[in-house]
């Protein structure tokens, strides 16, 4: 057996291209030099970089697992501004395209994978876990940055203005090597590490805090195999977040180990043998011990709150006059002088019509105070998402097109429920190629001769067909003319709670769909603002509107279940809508 001591352990240097194009560093750790079948992944904190992951690696001295760690952008060998991204969720999209580069380039699947993340690291790490949902081995958690210190009253709000002002704006690190370590010698390598910057965006420190907050709040849809390391005298982060991290975690094999007195830098501290060895006995039973996955089919995490918006609040709950209140106001002055409130209160607001008004995001309204009003109402979070989510649902589509064309001359789209379907137009549009055209189905009358209109607007009406139809009629989208190469669900899955129904979709999908025919699929994991929308609005049924949302964990085990095999997947920046790609 090799030994710790004659185990080789050098890191070679390299560079991935990640979702933007850009070319980040990264190191990688093979045992006397040779690419192994299993990998841990390294994130490191804020302000640092991957070659002060040396010593980890040594006294990990795992000798059949091959460790890669990257520079995160803005840090070490990586360009951009020191500590900068335009979003937190920018570095969870590197993580992602990181994992897939592994994965490619050195034939590890993400199901021999563990990842293990410090600070600001591990926030990315478990934000990563809780968005993709890869069916990894565990992950280890140093130091978890969900709460940070600032020290500073008001600190969170007086950012947020400065950041409306100058949106480059930056701020410097309080803390000194000494507040991170005991450890003299760690210390002043930090101190005098050229690669170690000391700045960092307001941007991304804000929206680092708006994710990790959306995360700990729902840390339940998480099942992967995790261990938290947390230090007893830390001056930087809250320990009371990854308690509540713990706590919530839907994980069935899940761990906090307290070292009481450690700084931050858990990695660095004089007794760092002692957490490291923990890391190294956990990381070392993820890849012996079998994982079961759960069964997410017929008990969805999230299909509890479901059922919970269903019911009627009591008299005695504040919650029910606050809603009634502002669902009146909603209706009779927003609804009066809003063009988007009076188009969600006549056909619905996850109606077609109203996703067409969203996508334009053209403030209209009664008198300049409605116009105001409806500029509100468009700039909420969930239709920023929607948004987002229509040019992620572009990209999707166009490189989906791009996949059908090697093996197709002639590629059909399918949209089971459109509604006016501008999303696809404007694709078609783009493209400008006459061997593509498309059928757009909906039960929404009004939405689809919005859709005519738009295509003959656009020159568009001899390639898309506009068809009223059940996109839970299994036997109508089988008995369509034309055969789909891709076929699109778009916001409809999140509007149902029975999984039951969903698959039934989802396999009459699969059948019509022809081998090595394109799924495009979304979700919405979660949303901030599902009990005000379930109290004070109504569907296209004139019903309270009750969102259904499940994991991206559940939502691709349902994929999965029908045969498709989930190949790439996006996400906007406050982590409610994703649009995935799926194989047949």
């Amino acid at each position: 057996m090799t030994t710790k001591t004659k185990l080789k352990l050098i890191a070679t240097e390299h560079r991935f291209k990640t979702f933007d194009d850009s070319e980040l560093f990264y190191r990688a750790w093979h045992p006397n030099g040779k690419v192994q079948s299993k990998a841990l992944v390294l994130f490191h904190g804020g302000h640092e970089h991957s070659g002060r992951f040396q010593d980890l690696v040594e006294k990990l001295a795992l000798n059949d697992i091959s460790v890669f760690a990257w520079d995160a952008r803005g840090h070490g060998e990586s360009p951009g501004k020191r500590g900068d991204a335009e979003h937190f969720m920018d570095v969870v999209r590197d993580v992602e395209a990181f994992i897939g580069h592994i994965t490619a380039s050195y034939t590890i699947p993400v199901e021999e994978m563990v990842v293990m993340g410090h600070s600001v690291g591990s926030v990315t790490v478990a934000t990563w876990l809780h968005d993709y949902a890869p069916n990894i081995r565990g992950a280890v958690l140093g130091a978890p940055a969900f709460s940070i210190k600032l020290y500073v009253p008001l600190a969170y709000p007086a950012l947020r203005l400065w950041q409306k002002f100058k949106a480059d704006a930056f701020i410097s690190s309080y803390v000194k090597p000494n507040m991170l370590t005991h450890d003299k010698e760690e210390a002043a390598a930090r101190l005098n590490d050229d690669l170690i910057s000391a700045d960092i965006a307001v941007r991304v420190l804000t929206s680092l805090y708006d994710t990790a907050q959306r995360v700990l709040a729902d840390a339940h849809t998480i099942t992967a195999p995790i261990l938290v390391l947390s230090a007893g005298n830390d001056w930087v982060v809250k320990r009371s977040a990854q308690e509540k991290f713990i706590e919530n975690l839907g994980s069935s094999t899940k761990e906090l180990s307290l070292y009481p007195g450690f700084f931050h830098e858990i990695y660095h501290e004089v007794e760092r043998a002692r957490p490291i060895a923990c890391a190294q006995t956990f990381i070392n039973n993820c890849f012996t011990q079998h994982r079961a996955k759960p069964d997410l089919l017929t008990q969805g995490e999230n299909s509890k709150t479901y059922t919970a918006l269903q019911q009627v609040l009591p008299a005695s709950n504040w919650k029910k006059y606050y809603f009634f209140a502002t669902a009146f106001a909603l209706k009779h002055i927003g609804g009066k002088l809003s063009k988007g409130m009076q188009i969600g209160w006549k056909y619905g607001f996850d109606s077609g019509s109203m996703l067409n008004y969203v996508y334009a995001n053209k403030a209209h309204g009664l008198t300049s105070i409605g116009k105001m009003i409806d500029r509100q109402y468009l700039d909420s979070v969930g239709w920023v998402g929607i948004r987002q989510r229509g040019k992620d649902l572009q990209q999707a589509l166009i490189e989906s097109i791009a996949t059908q064309k090697q093996t197709q001359s002639k590629i059909h789209l399918m949209d089971v429920a459109a509604g006016p379907g501008r999303y696809l137009l404007n694709v078609l549009a783009e493209l400008n190629d006459e061997s593509l055209s498309a059928t757009c189905r909906d039960l929404d009358e009004a939405g689809l001769e919005e859709g005519r209109a738009l295509a003959a607007s656009r020159g568009l009406d001899d390639s898309v067909t506009y068809l009223s139809g059940d996109a839970f009629d299994v036997e109508s989208i089988k008995n369509t003319s034309q055969q789909p190469h891709i076929i699109i669900v778009s916001g409809l899955y999140e509007l149902f709670a029975d999984n039951t129904l969903i698959l039934k979709s989802l396999q009459g999908i699969y059948d019509r769909l022809p081998q090595n025919g394109i799924l495009i699929y979304t979700n919405q994991p979660w949303h901030p603002q599902l009990e005000l929308i379930a109290r004070t609005m109504v569907n296209r049924e004139q019903k309270p509107w009750i969102m259904r949302p499940r994991s991206q964990a559940e939502m691709n085990q349902l994929v999965e279940s029908v045969g498709f095999k989930p190949q790439k997947m996006w996400i906007d920046n406050a982590g409610i809508f994703t649009v995935s790609t799926a194989f047949k």
